[in-house]
């Protein structure tokens, strides 16, 4: 429990006090400045992370389209591979 004693040492008089609430305003408004700026580069960080979110997508989208390319390039290959075989057997024939 605060008691008269303890508030006659921290104030001194109306100017301490007045001294002590005009620090407490500029910190405030310091504060304010911090969090101010520190909103705006959160916005720049969640902004930067739906692009690089974006970019991510695209490049595993196209990732998979290579990947399906290449599976159908290797079915091809094998496919022709057979057709050449079947057709030397039969010239050697």
């Amino acid at each position: 429990m605060i008691t008269s004693e303890d508030v006659k040492r921290v104030v001194k008089g109306p100017a301490d006090l007045e001294e002590r609430i005009e620090q407490l305003l500029k910190q405030k408004e310091i504060l304010k400045s911090a969090c101010k700026k520190a909103g705006a580069r959160i916005e720049e960080l969640e902004n930067s992370l739906s692009i690089a979110l974006d970019i991510n997508d695209k490049y595993q989208r196209e990732n998979e389209k290579i990947k399906a390319d290449l599976a159908r390039a290797k079915e091809d290959h094998q496919y022709d591979n057979l057709v050449h075989q079947k057709e030397l057997e039969s010239l050697r024939k």
